[in-house]
């Protein structure tokens, strides 16, 4: 039998496709348990670390640097969506929240610091690493979340632009509070400084005056490949400009994105760049949790377990009170409390430079490297504690008031489906009394004209009091199935004169609400595909009426399929379709230059 000794080559493919494989397992069994994409990347690192300590602990660092191009591509891709006059608007809550922020939280911190022993300049130090957050991982949940452009997202955003222009003054102030920090000078302090704004001014020039024309010229070349090149070229040389001046790789990518925002080809950009945001960021995130140094862990758990957790709390209160300081509502400044109290990728670097400089001891900086992992990756558990501390300030924050309904039609549920359906209903002169109990989607409501009132639909009292008992009819638009159904048994028990017609959310709830002897029903996707495979017949050549004999024909033999399913004649999983093809119309015969049909 072979002896396997791989060539160092080798090694890293054994290394990545052990990685690739802990990220097919852990990633979806996480997004399976609802935790969420983030921690199972973690974990999945973590796991590989344990497993293989010995192997990939030899080049990890430089697996984290390659990694981070994930981070790079991330910022890129958000600076692409910020048009720098919104980024202008944005200044006061960047400049203002943002420096209260870091401000706060390492006063706040700070102190903590100097009572686990450490000396003043290091715990200074400590204090403004732990006021910055994960950029990454806080936008990565904005996103899956799709809640970056709501009130707390863009005050979110605003707080970690912040604090990626702050790497530079803060990596000054480490140098300069360091034993040697005497011998580096305020001039050689401000000199770096200037260097950082001459990179990003020159940045911002190249941006507005030679991207748009060079893309231009390679568009007209017509190869994809050249075009996604050159993007993943833009993101590299402005993530290196910055790091020539001492700032972050991913303040270069998002100035770099932000000055492609305006530009005619910032789509196309954006489409070549997102197959490798997402496998770098992955990357990123395995790479953090291979970072954590399992045995520092191990000599420390407890320091560290209690540190992470306390650093966070304290965090998280420092960033409340600033927020309503600063004129934030409550909810907002709760969200975005809670979505930055862990510590960010950029504590790595900052601490690594106070162990270079010799302001921290190594054992001080592989520990707080480690409290860093760890609040990154409890992270996404505090955010989903969320729910519960909101639900407590959200539960009734809309009086139940029916003093003006209408013995109309009762509409349950004012979402996407609910608000189409109200239009034709309003349009004729329809007594419409509107039902829903998500109180920012009835003040919405409200900013457009429509009084939709507040009240849990399930409720029997709710409906009663919303005129269900007098109306004729009453249509049931909710998002959930299950509430959907609920909604359904109350009122055929209670309001039997009203008839019942029901959104369905897929072909088993029609089945069910078949079975419940429902008015009407139609699932939410149904008529839309409908018409979708009409138009598609007509641009094969169908005539319009082919066509809609053709969908005539499917919608029949649906609802006959599902009566059939309903009275449980045939199984009500596979669908087997037999629809009566239609022969097209010959399509026109196109003439040639020649003059000849083609």
């Amino acid at each position: 039998m072979p002896v396997f000794d791989p060539s160092p080559i080798e090694v890293y493919f054994w290394d990545a496709l052990a990685l690739m494989a802990a990220a097919c397992v852990f990633v979806p069994l996480f997004r399976k348990l609802g935790l969420g994409t983030i921690l199972g990347y973690l974990v999945a690192g973590l796991a590989i670390r344990a497993a293989l300590s010995d192997g990939m602990s030899e080049h990890l660092e430089e697996l984290l640097h390659f990694a981070e191009f994930g981070v790079v591509l991330f910022l890129f891709v958000i600076g692409l969506e910020l048009r720098p006059r919104l980024l202008w608007q944005m200044r006061s809550d960047i400049f203002g929240l943002g420096l209260a922020q870091v401000l706060l939280c390492a006063a706040v911190i700070a102190p903590a610091a100097l009572a686990f022993g450490f000396s003043l300049n290091a715990a200074i130090i400590v204090g403004l690493g732990f006021a910055l957050s994960s950029t990454a991982l806080v936008m990565q949940l904005l996103e899956e979340r799709r809640e970056r452009n709501t009130e707390h997202g863009r005050k979110t955003f605003a707080i970690l632009l912040f604090q990626d222009l702050a790497i530079v003054p803060l990596l000054l102030a480490a140098a300069l509070l360091a034993p040697s920090g005497a011998e580096m000078g305020w001039a050689d302090a401000l000199a770096q400084l200037a260097w950082a704004v001459a990179a990003i001014a020159l940045l911002i020039a190249a941006g507005r005056f030679l991207l748009d024309p060079m893309f231009r010229l390679l568009a007209r070349t017509r190869m994809q490949e050249i075009m996604t090149a050159s993007a993943l070229g833009i993101v590299i040389a402005a993530a290196l400009l910055m790091d020539l001046v001492g700032m972050s790789y991913a303040m270069g990518s998002f100035l770099a994105g932000v000055m492609l925002a305006e530009s005619t080809y910032r789509h196309e950009v954006e489409a070549d760049i997102e197959p490798f945001r997402g496998l770098f960021l992955g990357l990123f995130f395995m790479a953090v949790g291979l970072s954590l140094n399992l045995e520092t862990l191990a000599e420390n758990w407890l320091t560290i377990l209690v540190a992470a957790p306390a650093a966070m709390v304290l965090k998280a209160i420092a960033i409340f009170s600033v927020a309503r300081l600063l004129g934030t509502a409550q909810q907002p400044a709760l969200r975005i409390a809670l979505l930055l109290p862990q510590m960010g990728e950029f504590g790595f670097v900052l601490f690594a430079a106070a162990a270079g400089s010799l302001l921290l001891a190594p054992v001080e900086a592989s520990m707080l490297v480690a409290i860093v992992t760890v609040s990154m990756a409890l992270s996404p558990l505090v955010a989903r504690i969320e729910p519960l501390l909101l639900a407590k300030r959200t539960a009734t924050p809309i009086d139940e008031d029916f003093t003006d309904i209408r013995h109309g039609v009762l509409l349950v549920g004012f979402g996407r489906f609910g608000q189409i359906v109200s239009q034709a209903l309003f349009a004729n002169g329809c007594d419409v009394t509107a039902l829903d109990s998500d109180p920012d989607r009835i003040r919405d409501a409200e900013r457009f004209g429509f009084r939709v009132h507040y009240g849990d639909g399930t409720r029997r009292d709710v409906l009663r009091a919303a005129g269900a008992d007098k109306t004729r009819l009453i249509i049931v638009a909710v998002d959930s199935a299950d509430a959907a159904d609920s909604i359904v048994r109350v009122a055929k028990e209670t309001f039997p004169q009203a008839k019942l017609f029901v959104r369905s959310h897929d072909r088993r709830h029609s089945i069910s609400l078949a079975r419940a002897e429902v008015d009407f029903a139609v699932r939410e996707t149904f008529e839309s595909a409908l018409r979708m495979g009409k138009q598609a017949l007509v641009a094969l050549g169908a005539s319009d009426e082919a066509a809609l004999s053709v969908i005539e024909d499917v919608r029949t033999r649906d609802r006959e399929r599902l009566r059939l399913q309903a009275e449980g004649d045939i199984m009500s999983g596979l669908d087997r379709m037999h629809v009566t093809p239609v022969q097209p119309e010959p399509l026109p015969r196109v003439a040639t230059d020649s003059g000849e049909d083609r």
